[in-house]
């Protein structure tokens, strides 16, 4: 009785356990916009496009995890000599840290939407706990792909200076808000 016991027990998590479906994150769609305070005058802005990969349980989303790189060197300001400039070791230093990645840790849902992801970001060679406020826009069949979709918006607010960016602080703002948007789309079986 006891070993039937046991073998139910393990085929309910087991069914837990791949319940999630894989998605990769498109690169094309997916991005981090940053915007921060330039000398108080005006709110500057620039963002990265991101890849990575997403186990999303629709039924259960606090079951879901994300792990996202970005190329730090790939900033894109509109203005290519600030691109240059924050890549140099007075901000991002992308010869040192090329990459930034966030990896979570935790999921809050209501119902079944994602409202928080907790996670790690890594950026600048300094990791701290993030919590991202989530919103899911969509989800069905992409009609230029062909592909099932998903897809999300993110923000938050960090100091950049907990990573030890501190160029030209405190007149380019220390507060820097993140604005996250991610479409990404189920692997094949």
């Amino acid at each position: 009785m006891q070993w039937n016991k046991t073998c139910a027990l393990l085929l309910v998590l087991s069914s837990q356990v791949y319940a999630a479906d894989s998605y990769t994150i498109d690169p094309n769609h997916s991005y981090v916009q940053y915007d921060i305070s330039h000398f108080g005058f005006s709110q500057q802005s620039g963002k990265w496009f991101a890849n990575g990969s997403l186990e999303f349980d629709k039924n259960h989303p606090q079951n879901s995890k994300t792990n996202v790189t970005i190329k730090i060197a790939d900033i894109d300001t509109g203005n290519p000599e600030l691109n240059k400039h924050l890549k140099s070791n007075l901000f991002f230093d992308v010869s040192k840290y090329p990459e930034a990645t966030f990896v979570s840790d935790k999921i809050e849902a209501k119902g079944n939407k994602i409202s928080k992801l907790h996670g790690t970001l890594t950026l600048h060679g300094v990791s701290k706990p993030v919590i991202l406020n989530v919103k899911m826009n969509g989800m069905g069949i992409n009609p230029v792909t062909n592909k099932e979709t998903v897809g999300f918006s993110g923000q938050t607010q960090l100091k950049r200076s907990e990573f030890g960016i501190n160029g030209f602080l405190p007149k380019i703002g220390d507060d820097v808000k993140l604005k996250i948007e991610v479409e990404a789309y189920k692997n094949a079986p």
